[in-house]
């Protein structure tokens, strides 16, 4: 029935569960048990309604919370950081350098802190080709390698916004400072010493930003394509005075050599010729000594023979002779003996 008083009871105990009469759609559950003629079926469908609510809250509140879990892991994991041994990590606390970290693990307290990376490795900068105006109004376009480090963490990063920006800015600054003291001819001969003066520059002036200037190197000096030709016509006319001097310089050589070794073998001439006469009037002394010793042992009569034999011979020969014996003479010798007596 109706009206009955175990339905009334039944529906005022599934209204105090669900939270009274304020849900509208208590109410409307409300009106339709009461116009319901079965009170077991209504009792049913209200407790079965109940534990789905429950469990689909139930399961959105572990959904939530694994969400939120997850997201602080994540947060917590995102602050924990491994430095290696080439790298700094800077920390600021409110915005405030609490120091520099690394290398190892490191925490960082979420949303106080934030670091900032610094490489200490050696960095190259790769200049760009610069025009430079020199002492005599040449232009040459330079470009050059920079060689730094960072040696002080903390001040690259709190003294310059953009260390590299800035490197870059004063060395091309630098560069056209030192150049346009320079004569053409001394840029193109004078490297290193270029090199040196805008090393030390920079360093001097990177020093306060925790840059180290390690090295500079220029790549390449290109003149105007009017020097490059009068360039290359002077070294022509260099290699052909070369060429011609080296050429003199030989023919002058051989000359040298040619009368030194003419000299030298008329000497050796010389020394042959005198030794060979030495040698010649040596051996006919000692001819005319043996035939001596000879002459002295042979007998009177024996040299009359060959006398005789020495004028057969001269006798022998066709051509007219005047022969004038030995004895005329010893003639002539006791003639001049006698006239000199009387």
């Amino acid at each position: 029935m109706p009206g009955s008083p175990l339905r009334a009871s039944a529906v005022k105990d599934e209204t105090r569960r669900s939270g009274g009469t304020k849900n509208e759609g208590m109410k409307k559950t409300i009106r339709k048990h009461h116009s319901d003629p079965n009170p077991k079926r209504n009792r049913f469908k209200l407790k079965h309604g109940n534990v789905v609510r429950w469990y689909f809250v139930d399961l959105l509140s572990l959904v939530i919370l694994l969400v939120f879990v997850v997201i602080i892991a994540a947060i917590v994991l995102s602050h924990i950081k491994v430095i290696p041994e080439y790298k700094r990590l800077v920390v600021f606390r409110l915005g405030k350098i609490v120091g520099v970290k690394g290398p190892g693990l490191v925490f960082l307290v979420p949303i106080i802190d934030r670091g900032v990376w610094v490489d200490l490795r050696e960095m190259v900068l790769d200049i760009p080709p610069q025009t430079c105006i020199t002492k005599d109004n040449a232009p040459v376009n330079i470009d050059l390698l920079i060689y730094m480090k960072v040696f002080d963490p903390e001040l690259a990063v709190k003294s310059v916004e953009n260390f590299i920006m800035a490197s870059t800015g004063i060395a091309v600054t630098t560069l056209r400072a030192i150049v346009g003291d320079l004569l053409l001819d001394d840029v193109l001969a004078r490297r290193d010493y270029i090199n040196q003066a805008l090393r030390a520059k920079l360093d001097e002036v990177t020093d306060r930003w925790g840059i180290k200037i390690t090295s500079v190197e220029i790549k390449e000096i290109k003149p105007p394509a009017e020097v490059q030709e009068a360039m290359i016509k002077q070294m022509a006319a260099e290699r052909s005075k070369r060429a011609m001097i080296l050429e003199a310089e030989g023919k002058k050589q051989s000359a040298i050599l040619e009368a030194e070794g003419y000299r030298e073998a008329r000497i050796k001439k010389a020394e042959g010729d005198m030794q060979a006469a030495i040698l010649e009037a040596e051996g006919r002394k000692k001819a005319m000594l043996e035939l001596d010793e000879a002459a002295k042992a042979l007998s009177p009569n024996t040299m009359l023979l060959m006398y005789y034999d020495t004028l057969k011979k001269i006798a022998e020969s066709p051509a007219s002779k005047i022969l004038i014996p030995l004895e005329i003479s010893k003639f002539l010798a006791r003639l001049e003996e006698f006239l000199g007596g009387k």
